[in-house]
Order: C-alpha cells, then sequence, then structure tokens
C-alpha cells in the first residue's frame, strides 16, 4: 500500500467513469495528436474494475482505482510503436489529475498496482496498452471476429461478458463498439435454454424449504432459502435479458432490475423469517411475481402463476418445472433443444479460479458435447 489510504481521502470522489473520461480528453489524448497525429486508436474504460460497472465508491481508491485507460492500437502496431507511445505517456502526463496520482506502483505478485503521489515525472500511468484481438483473448478467450457456437455462450462467464459491454467507450477508431453490440447479450435460443435451466434450477430445490422444516433442520431450511432467493434473483437478470455481475456486485445490479421493487421485500422476508409459515409465504410471493412476469413476455402460452401443495406434502410451490419445459419447446435451436438442462457456466460454477480463467471454460464444453 502506498502510505496515503486513498479509501479515506478527503478528496471530492468523482466515479471513475467520469473521472476516466476526462483522463483521456484533457491528459492522453492531447499527447497522442502531438506525437502520433495519424495513430487510429480506441479508448476505453472497460474489463475489470468496480469503476468500469459504475459501482465504484471511495472505497474502491486505494487500488487499481484512478485515472485510468485502456488504449487499443491497431493489430498491425509494432513494438517500438508501443514502446515510443507508453515513453512518450509517461513523460507528459501530468503527476496528478483531479488531485489523483497519474503514477502507480509496480504490479504485486496478484497484478495490482495502488496509486502512489510521485513529486516530478516520469510516471508510470495505468494504461493498458493493447490490441482488441489481445483484450478480447484475455477476457473472454476469443478472437474479436469469431463467430461463437451455443458451446461457446454456456461456458462464457457472465462477469467478463458484463465488463466488455458495460464500461464507457471514449474513442473508437478500431471497433470495440462493433464487438460490444455483438456480445450485449446472448443470442436467442441461448437466453431461452438459460431461462429453462434457471426455473428448474428452482424445481429442485423448492420443496426442500419445507421438508427440512418437518424434519427439524431450521439451519438447512434456512440455506436452502438462501440459495432459492439467489436463484430467484439470477432468474430476474434472465427475464430482463441483463448480465448478472460476480457477488460482491450481485445484489447492487439486482436493485436496477425492474422487477427489484416487488422481488427485494420477498427476498429479505424470506431471510429474516423466525419461523417456517412466513418463509414460505415469502418465497412463493417471489415465486409468483416471476411467473407472471414471464406471461407478461409471452415466450409461452400463459401458465398459472399460483403457487400450490407439493403434491400430497404440505409445503406450497410453483412446481417451476412446468415454466422450464413450456420454455424449453420454444427453443428452435435443435442442438441446444435436445441439451439436458446442465445449464450455463454461472448457474452450476461459483469457483473463481475457473470463472477468472478461459482455458477452463474451454475444457467445461466437453460437458456439452454428449
Amino acid at each position: 500500500m502506498s502510505s496515503q489510504n486513498w479509501a479515506v481521502s478527503p478528496l471530492p470522489f468523482l466515479p471513475g467513469q467520469e473521472l476516466c473520461q476526462r483522463y483521456y480528453q484533457q491528459a492522453v489524448l492531447p499527447t497522442l495528436q502531438r506525437g502520433f497525429p495519424d495513430l487510429p486508436h480506441t479508448a476505453a474504460l472497460v474489463g475489470y474494475g468496480s469503476d468500469v460497472l459504475g459501482y465504484d465508491t471511495p472505497l474502491s481508491r486505494d487500488h487499481m482505482w484512478g485515472p485510468r485507460l485502456v488504449l487499443f492500437l491497431p493489430e498491425d502496431a509494432p513494438q517500438s510503436l508501443r514502446t515510443q507511445l507508453y515513453e512518450a505517456l509517461r513523460r507528459e502526463l501530468p503527476t496528478q489529475f483531479h488531485g489523483y496520482p497519474t503514477h502507480f506502483s509496480d504490479p504485486d505478485g496478484e497484478g495490482v498496482r495502488i496509486p502512489t503521489p510521485t513529486a516530478s515525472g516520469p510516471v508510470d500511468p495505468l494504461i493498458d496498452l493493447t490490441t482488441l484481438s489481445a483484450f478480447t483473448q484475455q477476457e473472454l478467450g476469443i478472437t474479436p471476429q469469431q463467430a461463437l457456437t451455443p458451446a461457446d455462450w454456456l461456458t462464457l462467464p457472465e462477469q467478463r461478458l458484463l465488463g466488455v459491454t458495460a464500461g464507457r467507450v471514449y474513442h473508437d477508431d478500431l471497433g470495440l463498439e462493433s464487438l460490444r453490440r455483438r456480445l450485449a447479450y446472448y443470442p436467442d435460443p441461448v437466453w431461452r435454454y438459460l431461462l429453462a435451466c434457471q426455473w428448474m434450477r428452482i424445481s429442485q430445490e423448492e420443496p426442500f424449504v419445507g421438508r427440512t422444516h418437518s424434519a427439524g433442520d431450521e439451519l438447512g431450511s434456512r440455506l436452502i432459502t438462501a440459495r432459492l432467493c439467489q436463484d430467484v434473483m439470477r432468474l430476474a437478470f434472465l427475464l430482463e435479458r441483463r448480465y448478472a455481475p460476480y457477488s460482491k456486485w450481485f445484489g447492487t445490479a439486482f436493485q436496477g432490475l425492474e422487477l427489484a421493487a416487488q422481488l427485494s421485500p420477498c427476498l429479505q422476508g424470506a431471510l429474516e423469517a423466525s419461523g417456517f409459515a412466513q418463509r414460505e409465504a415469502h418465497l412463493c410471493s417471489a415465486y409468483e411475481t416471476l411467473a407472471r412476469a414471464h406471461n407478461d413476455l409471452g415466450l409461452t402460452p400463459a401458465l398459472d402463476p399460483s403457487c400450490s401443495f407439493f403434491h400430497q406434502r404440505p409445503f406450497r410451490v410453483l412446481h417451476a418445472e412446468r415454466f422450464a419445459a413450456a420454455v424449453r419447446e420454444t427453443i428452435h435451436d435443435p442442438w441446444l433443444r435436445a441439451l439436458p438442462l446442465y445449464g450455463g457456466l454461472n448457474q452450476y460454477c461459483t469457483t473463481t479460479d475457473i470463472l477468472e480463467f478461459p482455458a477452463a471454460w474451454r475444457r467445461l464444453q466437453a460437458l456439452y458435447s454428449g
């Protein structure tokens, strides 16, 4: 860490997207215009970071935050040009911008860099000089022009897709915006498959909240309730065609959904309920809200959105498998329609050591090969 804790700095907080746009326009672009006036480039705040998603707060300022950019160069840009450009930025950028250092520490063992004040230049800026091909390979394990198969889509982590398609593009000569439009959301058949899988996830555990309670396992009932609340939230993201971020920002992003106003009181009530009856009532209200939202989309013939007893047992459930089956019938892609309801990567995996490594995603495609 630097000697100054930027997380508690008295400097007025400026959201990263705005700070970095000003940095590009007022500091980085003039350097490019002076020394490299004919160089096509793209400048953006994309990839990792709470600032990319617009969720940064003053606490975010302690590492990998501040005046920064991803600066894309032409694919055929020689290494000598990159070196010249980086050296020009080091020499010409101011040592601070809006009060924040433009100089960052060397990366630690995990690649983390800390904003570090310096009395004079040159600075080591947090500017990633890359190409569109290198960036998409690093973030998604694909090429910019690659035609993605359903198996590709199913093994791309949502948080990585979100990191590429969120954030701001400040200047674009090289086609980043075109790539972002292509990746903006799942193709319709893949989306329907994921919807069916998410409904099935709820179906497979919704009666267990009551069954564990009846067996005297209150802790188990609460744990399953929490898992179902998360499944409800993920289904809401799918119904609204929005990528979900990873766990740190999952709840924050959920509050931005249209369904959140109706679902949040139900989910909060289910999680806080001291007894099974209240827990069940809140969960059923959440399920019925999702069921009505499903019917409103018109994807399938309207289904009864009411909860009812689970066979002969005194537990009320939605029987969410009805929705899974109905959505599956609307999938016209024969490969996806025949695929077991395994789901996409984020529906069955929460392990960071898988979600952050493209080589691991590619191996998981074997799951769908039969």
